[in-house]
């Protein structure tokens, strides 16, 4: 079962990386703090934490982890308004 706290996106279903970046943050800033969004990746999405830790320092958490090859799930966790 799904947490209800918790939003999961599967980026390789969207267009290029710029469309990724702005669908990620978007919704990032429209989570509650206590709320996350799990995002599934065929890379490691590490570039995406270095953008969200310089842009939004200290509002969020980051967990990620290689699934399988070609298969990564990175957790993103609204700490601060």
């Amino acid at each position: 079962m799904a947490d209800p706290k918790s939003i999961t996106l599967d980026v390789r279903t969207l267009p290029p990386q710029e469309h990724r970046s702005s669908t990620v943050f978007a919704l990032c800033d429209s989570l509650a703090v206590g709320q996350s969004l799990i995002i599934l990746n065929d890379h490691d999405p590490r570039p995406l934490y270095y953008r969200l830790a310089h842009e939004r320092t200290g509002k969020f958490e980051w967990d990620s982890r290689e699934l399988k090859p070609d298969e990564w799930q990175a957790t993103i966790k609204r700490i601060a308004p």
